[in-house]
């Protein structure tokens, strides 16, 4: 019983640094072209000797 007293904390830390880190990735901007990324797997740029 006394490992929720060091297992809650963590979770919330852990919750609290992901929701962090996406809400940093959607300031950024990392989301804006989704279709610029779904067209790229299209394009065969690959160099070939």
């Amino acid at each position: 019983m006394d490992v929720l007293l060091y297992l809650i904390p963590m979770a919330l830390l852990l919750g609290l640094s992901g929701l962090a880190a996406f809400l940093w990735s959607l300031k950024n901007s990392q989301y804006d072209d989704v279709e610029g990324a779904a067209l790229r797997v299209l394009t065969d740029d690959d160099i070939w000797p």
